[in-house]
């Protein structure tokens, strides 16, 4: 398996929205429990979530994309930008 780091970046004044979609999101996370190894919103300058941060362990690139683009956040039309990168632990635990 592989490391990949997806960074979910909110469009502005969109926090409505990620309520309103936040439950569906968190039943569809739930599924990837096992891939997940780390997951949360990202926090604007007052605190407010304002994206996802989310570490799988999956066997490519395009198996992380597909996470994100069924994402029920992603099919809302929460996000401005996503980006997918791969990633190798150096330090710290991901257990």
């Amino acid at each position: 398996m592989s490391l990949f780091v997806l960074v979910c970046n909110d469009k502005p004044d969109s926090l409505e929205l990620r309520m309103a979609t936040r439950e569906a999101h968190l039943a569809y996370a739930r599924g990837f429990a096992e891939k997940m190894k780390l997951a949360g919103p990202l926090l604007d300058s007052e605190g407010a979530m304002a994206g996802s941060l989310l570490i799988l362990d999956v066997e490519t690139q395009e198996e992380a994309q597909a996470f994100t683009d069924n994402d029920p956040y992603a099919l809302a039309g929460l996000f401005a930008s996503v980006q997918v990168t791969a990633f190798k632990a150096s330090l710290g635990r991901l257990g």
